[in-house]
């Protein structure tokens, strides 16, 4: 092909055509077909800690192919006796207040003052558009992320509800079943996400700033109830008048609140993740709360509840995909949507015609 440099208008501009490049693929080549792993090969990894293993065990929980649901709780089943050693710390906040930096420093911490392995399991976002995530949060883990002893895994929310990946409490069994006694959940952050969040860990932890108005958000419901302890990050420099200002507004929050029913009082503490200051104060509250809902039996009292919780969202779950799986509501669907649209039927007729047609192949 002559390239359009050498055109007439183009006078005193000549371009080589080059030399024919060879083909990319040596055609003496041949891929080695991987060998299909078992149930079996994927326990008896897990069990002994293959990290390879448990990565791709994961990634069997995340998939959405029906051949991989049936293999994956088949090893999330035979994992099940091996698990539920681990102390889970969910970890929240607003975009921007440091979760990841956090994270970093909190897992060398743990690890070099408790010992045992840490698994952090990082909820990215997934974009409403593409449908994909950029999963980079293990790029602001850098020291956690080349220690031996830490697993970190980025996983899509891949539209979950509230942008906790559905699967994470699947994955939190394998972690378990692999060795992992410390276990990290980073949440996305958008509001609704802590909800599922605090359904599978033992202690809430919400990172909080100075400065951004949450201060008065805080006397409002929701995540705040739900916190077990509250910390404002970035509490240096100039800033550490405001983070103590804020520090205060929340525990004034706090008092408006009823007690919770762990009999604990949730702490508000300042730290800097940048500069590690204050890290040590954070982790000896959120050990001294284990300790304490162990001794008056709440830690179990909330296992039990997250296992029924799970049980109920389960349920939900396979019966939506059933529904919209169903080969007669996929054909009639359009045309109700089109009626809805139409103003021949209410949206409330429309749904409830569509779940009587549920026994219909």
């Amino acid at each position: 092909m002559d390239h359009p440099e050498n055109a007439e208008e183009y006078k005193g501009l000549q371009v080589n055509a080059g030399v024919d490049q060879p083909e990319q693929v040596n055609p003496y080549y041949r891929r080695k077909k991987r060998r299909q792993l078992t149930v079996s090969d994927y326990v008896e990894g897990i069990l002994k800690g293959d990290i390879t293993m448990l990565s791709q065990a994961v990634t069997l929980v995340e998939s959405v192919l029906p051949e991989h649901h049936a293999v994956a709780q088949e090893v999330i089943e035979k994992c099940l006796p091996h698990t539920g050693q681990s102390v889970r710390i969910g970890i929240s906040g607003v975009p921007g207040a440091g979760k990841s930096t956090s994270i970093d420093v909190f897992g060398l911490h743990v690890l070099k003052e408790y010992g045992g392995k840490l698994a952090v399991l990082a909820i990215d976002p997934s974009s409403e558009r593409t449908k994909g995530s950029i999963l980079g949060d293990k790029t602001r883990m850098e020291k956690l992320a080349v220690h031996p002893d830490a697993f970190i895994r980025p996983s899509p929310s891949a539209g979950s509800l509230g942008g906790v990946a559905r699967k994470t409490r699947e994955t939190i069994v394998l972690c378990e079943a692999a060795g992992f006694d410390k276990i990290f959940v980073e949440t996305v952050g958008v509001g609704q996400s802590e909800t599922a969040c605090h359904s599978m860990v033992d202690f809430f932890l919400l990172i909080q700033l100075a400065g951004t108005g949450d201060e008065l958000q805080g006397i409002k419901r929701g995540i705040m109830e739900m916190a077990d302890g509250i910390i404002i990050n970035k509490c240096d420099g100039d800033n550490i008048h405001a983070a103590q200002l804020a520090a205060t507004h929340f525990r004034n929050a706090l008092h408006l609140f009823p007690a919770p029913e762990s009999g604990w009082t949730p702490r508000v503490l300042t730290y800097s993740g940048y500069y590690d200051i204050g890290i040590k104060e954070i982790w000896d509250m959120v050990y001294e709360y284990i300790a304490f809902v162990r001794e008056n039996g709440y830690f179990q009292y909330r296992r039990n509840e997250q296992a029924k919780y799970w049980m109920y969202e389960t349920i939900n779950q396979a019966l939506h995909d059933e529904f919209y799986h169903n080969p007669a509501i996929a054909a009639a669907i359009e045309q109700k949507e089109r009626q809805v649209l139409g103003g021949e039927l209410t949206s409330f007729t429309a749904a409830s015609q569509l779940l009587a047609m549920r026994g219909k192949k």
